[in-house]
């Protein structure tokens, strides 16, 4: 069983900052120190000032998670309990591992030349990272002062996490609106669809550029009303969307889910066929996206 999902406030709950614990292992954090040593007490105040943050692992990627090649980080913690997701081991953040803001900055500044011949950057993902804002703010205001390009990859349900200041230091959103119909989004994350929605409007207001991002799943979000709704809503923020990404539903999270002993709800579903992909990217197209 996971966690019972109960409403997040700013900054987080006190149980998601448990010390880090083992977990079920991906690609990891290589290089990167982990303060196993660290007393509780201590710990949770550093997380909480945003000096130390619960990392799954990070990796080098290639016009995937932005422009460029992009370091992308992924933080522990995630308030939806998506039936999809391909990275279950990332809900919780007390299953991360402890990694401080200053050496994540160490090894960003590293890869300073790589980023600029590519126009990539880094990208900060999940979990959600708005889970750990102080953290987050931190590291991205650390690039920034670096001059490398800035991304988070977020659901926007805790934007209100995400300060003026923070939005600051942003070049580029990866939102992900899973769903367009209030019932559907429940289905899909346990959560509601509004935040995401206030969110896209905060972006939309203060300019930054957004990558909107729609998971296909036959039988669950492939409706065409539920995708005409969605943009409809991405409609609003219009002058920041430079793309939507609809992202073909895989099975590739299922041996996670087992390992976690966590109930897979989606094991029997398969990929869409290319024909939905496609018909689904036309609805985007239609309202004058350009689509992905």
């Amino acid at each position: 069983m996971t966690e019972a999902i109960t409403p997040v406030q700013a900054g987080g709950r006190d149980q998601d900052f448990l010390a880090p614990a083992a977990r079920l292992r991906g690609a990891g954090i290589g290089a990167l120190e982990e303060l196993t040593d660290l007393e509780r007490s201590d710990r949770l105040a550093r997380m909480r000032e945003g000096s130390l943050g619960s990392i799954h692992s990070w990796e080098l990627v290639t016009a995937v998670d932005g422009p460029g090649t992009r370091m992308t980080i992924f933080l522990n913690g995630c308030p939806l309990r998506c039936l999809y997701c391909h990275n279950p081991d990332t809900f919780l953040m007390r299953d991360g591992e402890p990694v401080e803001a200053d050496e994540i900055l160490r090894r960003i500044r590293r890869y300073r030349n790589v980023f600029k011949a590519t126009g990539g950057g880094i990208t900060l993902s999940g979990g959600e990272v708005l889970m750990q804002p102080a953290f987050a703010g931190r590291i991205l205001a650390g690039a920034k002062a670096m001059g490398i390009h800035t991304c988070i990859d977020t659901s926007g349900y805790l934007g209100a996490n995400a300060s003026d200041e923070m939005l600051d230091n942003i070049d580029l959103v990866l939102l992900d609106v899973k769903s367009g119909d209030e019932q559907t989004y429940k289905k899909v994350t346990g959560r509601e669809l509004a935040p995401t929605i206030t969110f896209g409007d905060r972006l939309a207001a203060k300019g930054i550029e957004t990558w909107v991002r729609f998971v296909l799943v036959p039988g669950l979000t492939d409706d065409p009303q539920n995708v005409e709704n969605v943009a409809r809503i991405v409609e609003r923020w219009r002058p920041v969307v430079s793309r939507v990404e609809v992202l073909p539903f895989h099975q590739m999270g299922t041996d996670k889910w087992d390992a976690l002993k966590l109930e897979y709800k989606l094991r029997d579903t398969r990929p869409p066929e290319p024909e939905l992909v496609e018909s689904t990217r036309q609805i985007f197209r239609e309202h004058g996206f350009t689509v992905h």
